[in-house]
């Protein structure tokens, strides 16, 4: 009992000792807290200052980096905007574009500070100065030496480096904005104007270059037109068109190529720019050439057809270039090509009347003998028609467009096989062979008339058979070009044949009726010996006249072959006639007055031909 009291007593001592102890810890922390109290009234002031204080100095260390990175700004701007006016140098077109590109990123992302008007007025200086650089280089790739007269033309040149410089400034021009992409740009439009203005100078240029370009050839094919053949003076008039349309293809790729502005209508204007000037040289060349025909359209209409064959055929070419321009309400009135192409056409219809007016007129002749060699204008004849497979395609063309038959200029009457069907295309052979049917016998119609013209029809007949021979042999028997064969229709043929056979009948009954007359016993004369002798008398006199005659009068001159079948015929013709009347007055016996025997009289007959 006495313990525990005595440990309660401890208990309650050292509880009396906390709680004072706790008093004595609170009254300090009281002290504390009002001292500390005190302290933070003191201290806040010089608090609130230094808060300011520090504030203000983050402030005007932010001022100070501002001002530095204005002023770097600014220096960036002076040399940016130095930069942009003085414009690209040679070396460094990427440091010009990527400042341009700077530019119209500050506009789009209105991230610059500066006047947004400054901007778009150093954006568009900038563009004009790299149009002014891309025009610059398109001069020099348009100028210098053209090609010489005579070179092969493919292309109006245009110098590889100067297709590389212009790579890269064509595509950034592409990049440049534009109303219709940026329409918000405030230089867009202004730029779009410079790009106009300069895609308008490339087509100027390279039209003008390419027109100085195919000039010279040009010229080249008009001076040699009337000193070579005609047919190939047709063909070099077509390469040179060939080569003008080959230009224009090229120039068309160039153009897609280079053009700084790529629309649809845009390239399809540009190129109409482009086109005119080639398109006008083509127009004069052509107009030149055809004034040059029509002087001597007799002595050029293989020239007209064969340029005419020549554009026929390039049509198709040529229309593929055409549909690249831009729409022109004028239509085909606007097509020089097409314009030429009928021109031409015309001057090649009109060949074919006249060709047939001259062949009649020349049965009027020039007054006097012909003589007995060939005619100008059979020659001609052979000549015309000799050629005439070398243009059959245009020839063709160009008859059927006239109308079969209407080369005679309404006389005459058609073929028979015109009289069924109108012909059309697909019929260029067959009209064909109705113009050389008609070329023929006109021919014949008026070496026909000339030889009965003659004052002496030996000599006639003799002018008939030479010139109606030529025409067999060079036409039917041995003809020069091979493709004529297929123009000689069986009509013409057998005209032809016919006419020969008519003309050596004309001739024997001319030269050597007389020698058969001059042996022929009359019933109603007396047989006697005197009579006899009077018929051998006249008719050697006559031999003597036929052999004086082809002295002056050569027969089948170029012929061998055909003198030696003629010789064959009149000795067939003759001697027999002359043996029979010697044998049957053998005896009479007046041989001795007989000049020459049947053998004598055949070697002299066979002596004319040789």
């Amino acid at each position: 009992m006495d313990d525990e009291s005595a440990e309660i007593e401890l208990l309650e001592q050292n509880l009396n000792k906390t709680h004072q102890i706790s008093q004595r810890m609170i009254s300090i922390l009281n002290s504390f807290d009002t001292r500390l109290a005190k302290l933070e009234k003191s201290i806040l002031p010089l608090y609130s200052s230094t808060q300011i204080l520090n504030k203000r100095a983050s402030n005007i260390e932010k001022a100070l980096l501002k001002i530095d990175e204005v002023a770097s700004n600014q220096e960036g701007i002076a040399a940016e905007e130095a930069l942009i006016l003085r414009g690209p140098q040679s070396g460094q077109l990427e440091v010009y574009t990527d400042a341009l590109e700077r530019l119209n990123a500050s506009i789009a992302f209105k991230s610059s500070d500066r006047d947004l008007a400054d901007t778009a007025r150093l954006v568009e200086t900038g563009a004009k100065k790299l149009t002014q650089m891309y025009t610059k280089l398109v001069a020099e790739g348009s100028s210098g030496s053209t090609p010489p007269p005579g070179a092969e033309l493919r292309s109006a040149p245009f110098p590889s480096s100067l297709l590389t410089a212009l790579d890269p400034v064509v595509s950034f021009l592409r990049s440049l904005p534009l109303p219709a992409t940026h329409p918000s740009h405030p230089a867009a439009p202004s730029i779009m104007s410079t790009l106009k203005d300069a895609q308008r100078g490339y087509a100027d240029m390279r039209g003008t270059w390419s027109r100085k370009c195919l000039e010279t050839q040009g010229k080249r094919v008009l001076d040699r037109a009337d000193t070579i053949d005609s047919i190939l003076a047709g063909k070099e008039f077509g390469d040179w068109v060939e080569s003008l349309i080959t230009i224009a293809d090229q120039e068309y790729e160039h153009l897609k190529d280079l053009s700084p502005l790529v629309g649809s209508a845009v390239l399809a204007s540009t190129y109409t720019t482009l086109l005119n000037p080639i398109s006008s040289l083509f127009g004069t060349t052509l107009q030149s050439l055809i004034s040059f025909i029509k002087r001597s359209l007799h002595k050029h209409a293989f020239l007209a057809l064969s340029s005419y064959e020549a554009l026929i055929s390039l049509k198709p070419r040529w229309d593929v270039v055409l549909s690249r321009r831009g729409s022109d309400p004028r239509g085909d009135s606007n097509d020089p090509f097409t314009d030429g192409l009928q021109s031409i056409r015309a001057v090649s219809l009109r060949s074919f009347p006249e060709f047939l007016a001259d062949l009649k007129m020349a049965s009027l002749g020039k007054g006097g003998e012909v003589g007995t060699g060939l005619a100008d204008f059979v020659i001609s004849t052979v000549q015309y028609l000799d050629r005439l497979p070398e243009v059959q395609s245009a020839a063709g063309s160009a008859l059927l467009k006239l109308g079969d038959g209407n080369w005679k200029m309404g006389e005459g009457v058609l073929p028979t096989a015109a009289k069924a069907s109108k012909l059309g295309e697909g019929d260029e052979s067959l009209i064909l062979e109705h113009f050389v049917y008609d070329v023929i016998t006109t021919t014949v119609n008026s070496l026909t008339t000339l030889s009965r013209a003659q004052r002496r029809p030996s000599m006639g007949s003799i002018f008939l058979l030479n010139n109606i021979s030529y025409l067999r042999q060079r036409i039917v028997l041995e003809p020069q070009n091979a493709g004529l064969s297929d123009l000689l229709s069986k009509p013409t043929l057998e005209a032809i044949n016919s006419n020969f056979r008519t003309a050596k009948a004309a001739y024997f009954d001319s030269n050597f009726s007389p020698l058969m007359q001059a042996l022929t016993d009359d019933p109603k004369e007396k047989g006697g010996k005197a009579v006899t002798k009077e018929k051998f008398t006249r008719f050697f006199d006559l031999l003597d006249e036929v052999v004086e005659r082809h002295k002056l009068g050569k027969v089948l001159e170029d012929d061998e072959e055909g003198r030696e079948t003629l010789a064959d015929e009149v000795v067939k013709l003759v001697v027999p006639s002359l043996q029979r009347f010697t044998s049957k007055h053998r005896e009479k016996e007046f041989s001795k007055n007989i000049k020459l025997s049947a053998d004598g009289v055949e070697t002299q007959l066979r002596s004319i031909y040789r």
